[in-house]
């Protein structure tokens, strides 16, 4: 198997922490492109029709897309222990509190390096980062017993989105007034998987 991927993506990083997770790196090779929503690199289209990465190409069916459908994929692979269906619809909705922070934070970023800077639309920054602090302070506030709990595939995608609040966004300060989840991440972030897929430009 391929992965398409991009060292700087907080989506390829969660696929990356399952590789390291359940003991499947040796089993796709990683292929690196640089791409963006304006200019997607040809490998990103022929293999996923939104032009987003992460892209899994499987050897012996279609290419399978989207971080969340890629890393189901792979824990299933693996013997499905990252997605408990005793605790699925809480996993499910952690996992998506932190694509959501995410895909915010992302945005951000595009926002500054994408546009010229006359056309960059400050309240667009605002409104996105309104988003992440909402989502931040539902983490601190009603899931620490779950960010706690047995490891499952919420953790990890927590994980990656405050690494990635921490490579693109640290002058927000998103630890400020949030000392659980502040806590949380300090140990978590520590986990070999977290530290092997810091990410890079």
């Amino acid at each position: 198997m391929q992965l398409i991927s991009s060292a700087a993506s907080p989506f390829v990083r969660k696929v990356h922490v399952v590789l390291h997770e359940t003991g499947q790196i040796a089993d796709v090779e990683v292929l690196g492109v640089k791409t963006s929503p304006v200019a997607t690199a040809a490998e990103v289209a022929a293999a996923n029709p939104l032009g987003k990465i992460p892209a899994l190409l499987r050897d012996d069916a279609p290419a399978i897309y989207d971080s969340r459908v890629i890393t189901r994929f792979l824990d299933a692979r693996a013997g499905g222990k990252l997605y408990p269906e005793a605790r699925i619809w809480d996993v499910l909705t952690l996992e998506a509190t932190a694509d959501g922070i995410m895909e915010a934070a992302v945005l951000m970023t595009y926002e500054r390096r994408i546009r010229p800077p006359e056309m960059v639309f400050e309240p667009w920054i605002e409104a996105q980062w309104a988003k992440v602090s909402r989502a931040l302070d539902t983490l601190n506030d009603r899931w620490m017993s779950h960010l706690e709990g047995p490891l499952c595939m919420g953790q990890l995608a927590v994980g990656c989105a405050l690494g990635y609040l921490d490579f693109r966004h640290d002058a927000r300060q998103w630890r400020k007034d949030r000392g659980t989840l502040d806590d949380w991440y300090a140990a978590f972030s520590q986990r070999p998987s977290m530290v092997a897929t810091a990410p890079t430009d």
